[in-house]
């Protein structure tokens, strides 16, 4: 992980200026950032094209960003790949009887780096794996009463073990975070 240092004159300028621009001093997250070089020595190893390859289940919850959940969800997938070329058929069931499909298309690169495509993403998904962790980086198209937002999501995968995946998704805008997604993926037999 990578740390900064600062002396107290600059942390001391740094909260002055956030309080003359009317915010907080603990507005300020840190300098650090979590990436996935930070789990390259964890197991088990995630490799995508693995273990998004035939199907999946997978729960999950849409939180706000005070934590209250305002949606559950279920998603079918199936993943299939032909060399580094992969579709991942996503099937979306929420708890009001709303379902949706998005399909994704997945390019393996080198060294652990992904990209992905789907009708409802703006521009391409990057994401990059390290030991047991992925992650993701994209814009979604979010239908909003009758509006479409461009909602960016950072999106972390965890490899527990060979069948269970946990998904934790944080959506902001304007860099402003709005909730999360949580999911737990499950591979299913055959």
């Amino acid at each position: 992980m990578t740390h900064c240092t600062s002396s107290p004159l600059r942390r001391w300028t740094a909260g002055a200026l956030l309080v003359l621009a009317g915010l907080s001093p603990w507005a300020l997250t840190g300098c650090a950032s979590t990436t996935p070089a930070d789990y390259a020595s964890q197991s088990p190893k995630l490799d995508l094209k693995q273990y998004l390859n035939g199907k999946l289940l997978a729960h999950g919850i849409v939180t706000d960003r005070g934590g209250k959940v305002l949606q559950r969800f279920t998603v079918k997938m199936t993943g299939t790949w032909v060399g580094d070329t992969g579709t991942l058929d996503e099937r979306f069931t929420y708890s009001d009887g709303r379902q949706e499909t998005r399909v994704w298309t997945l390019q393996r690169g080198a060294d652990g780096h992904y990209t992905g495509r789907a009708a409802d993403v703006l521009g391409e998904a990057v994401g990059q794996a390290g030991g047991n962790a992925f992650n993701w980086r994209y814009t979604l198209l979010l239908p909003v009463d009758g509006r479409t937002w461009e909602v960016q999501f950072d999106d972390w995968m965890f490899l527990v073990d060979e069948q269970v995946m946990l998904n934790r998704a944080v959506m902001s805008k304007f860099g402003i975070r709005l909730g999360e997604v949580l999911l737990s993926f499950q591979r299913l037999p055959g």
